[in-house]
């Protein structure tokens, strides 16, 4: 999962793409990256680590220009590496930048096609650079020293036919503009809008809609899945449906988990969607456990907070917060490496005792993945004195990998695969646990939008959207992007950044 975020203005964008990408920090901490455009001269500045450590004063002088595009990485694959920090860069043709979130399922197959019928070479293992090369072949086909909107359009329809999987992208060709399209299932977030200047209109796209509104920009709508937008150097906008047969299929885990609440994806407030899932979650619990004992609700902070208050309020109960959070700890989800989650979730969270002696508490998380934090949180909440401990889940068990950029790669590192919910509950050590069931998610969120007609609920069901999902496809996943391969990626990265170093 990452963060993007590109703007075509009359004056400087730099300040604004750091604000943003600020804004956009949760869905990624492992690296960060602008690139703006001057003229006919690109200034790219990226690396590892978080954006305020990326981005210094003498960094920020150099990115001039009134058109850039910006990203924030955590990595679904390998290990961190500055190498594959975007925005990525090719010179030909016309000098085009990318900016990528999610992920594509057919990666492998078309860089061997770039590289055997098209002469293009891939410099890292990323996906997004494969996405890259793929559209600048493409675009390279109209064989034109001067591009048109035309020209533009075409090249991202041939992109929807060559690439398949999971992609919200940004390009910005030298010069010229920004680019914004989204694959034709809608699985990433992509948001576009606009905000008015002595100069004329100028003009943003963001993975979120929160990033739009706390630099003025008004929300004009989301990139529909399939469409394009191109915005020119001179705030022009042009945009075309660019896909065969495109359909709704947003991530659900978006609505879940990575979101802001305070965003706006497909017109469906997340805020609201997790009000609805604790309401339903709640009702679940009034149904299968009408006498429960819970004294108190305490969410695990800070994305479960919306769905534990709403459950508390259902079911009459004391909500309370139970656990304080060390804001200078990076959300645990997204670390790479099992190693480092665990070292950092009891950094990251300490329990007020008082809230736990002596009670019945009921936990709330808005998921369960591999259940290292449950385990853990469910440990501290014990030894804080609680008699019994519940746990439940604002979404359904976590049974199949996610292939579409989010970071649950291996079946067998899930929980809850392969395990019925008694034993899931056995394995946390909670006394009992308790679901969202699917269809409750489902109605959940869709209520915001009715006409988002499905979702992307794979990691659920294994039911892919994309129809190209293989058994073989998964083994091959799993074997790049479990832990354990990232942890033998990790020791040879840095084995390599010593012999460079020496």
């Amino acid at each position: 999962m990452c963060g993007i975020a590109g703007i075509v203005a009359h004056d400087n964008v730099n300040q604004d793409l750091y604000e943003a990408l600020t804004v956009l920090q949760h869905r990624g901490q492992d690296a960060g990256g602008i690139v703006t455009c001057e003229g006919g001269r690109l200034h790219l500045r990226k690396d590892n680590g978080l954006v305020r450590d990326v981005f210094h004063t003498r960094h920020m002088l150099q990115l001039k220009g009134n058109m850039g595009i910006a990203h924030v990485r955590y990595p679904t694959a390998g290990c961190s590496s500055s190498a594959e920090a975007q925005p990525f860069y090719v010179n030909s043709p016309y000098g085009i930048t990318l900016a990528h979130n999610g992920n594509l399922t057919n990666a492998d197959e078309l860089r061997r096609a770039l590289f055997e019928e098209d002469q293009r070479h891939c410099n890292t293992g990323s996906d997004s650079e494969v996405l890259l090369n793929a559209f600048a072949h493409e675009l390279q086909q109209s064989h034109k020293l001067r591009l048109d909107v035309d020209d533009v359009f075409q090249a991202v329809a041939a992109v929807h036919e060559r690439c398949r999987g999971a992609y919200a992208a940004l390009v910005m060709i030298t010069g010229l503009g920004i680019l914004g399209f989204r694959d034709p299932n809608g699985i990433r977030p992509l948001v576009f809008g606009t905000r008015e200047s002595p100069q004329g209109p100028e003009y943003m796209l963001a993975s979120e809609s929160v990033a739009l509104d706390v630099l003025g920009f008004k929300i004009v709508r989301d990139v529909r899945p399939g469409e394009a937008v191109f915005i020119e150097h001179n705030g022009k906008l042009h945009t075309r449906q660019c896909a065969q047969n495109p359909t709704y299929s947003p991530c659900i885990f978006e609505f879940v988990y990575f979101a802001r609440p305070d965003s706006i994806i497909d017109d469906i407030s997340v805020y609201k969607a997790r009000l609805r899932m604790g309401e339903k979650l709640a009702q679940k619990i009034l149904r299968i456990r009408p006498d429960h004992d819970i004294d108190v609700v305490i969410p695990i902070p800070d994305t479960s907070r919306t769905s534990a208050l709403q459950l508390a309020d259902t079911l009459g109960v004391k909500y309370q917060e139970g656990f304080i959070k060390n804001r200078y700890i990076g959300r645990t989800f997204i670390m790479p490496g099992q190693q480092m989650r665990k070292k950092s979730v009891r950094r990251k969270l300490n329990a007020i005792d008082l809230e736990f002696k002596d009670k019945n508490v009921l936990l709330v998380d808005d998921s369960i993945v591999r259940g290292t934090t449950s385990m853990q949180i469910i440990q501290m909440a014990r030894d804080a004195g609680a008699k019994k401990v519940y746990f439940a889940s604002a979404s359904p068990p976590v049974r199949y990998p996610n292939v579409y950029g989010i970071d649950m790669p291996a079946a067998e590192e899930l929980i809850a695969h392969g395990r019925n919910d008694d034993e899931v509950q056995r394995e946390l050590g909670a006394d009992w646990l308790v679901y969202q069931d699917l269809e409750d998610l489902i109605r959940a969120v869709q209520k915001g939008n009715p006409e988002v007609t499905q979702f992307d609920t794979s990691c659920y069901d294994g039911d892919y959207i994309t129809g190209d999902v293989t058994e073989e496809y998964l083994v091959q996943q799993s074997c790049k992007r479990s832990d354990n391969a990232k942890n033998q990626e990790g020791q040879y990265s840095s084995i390599l950044d010593l012999s460079n170093t020496v």
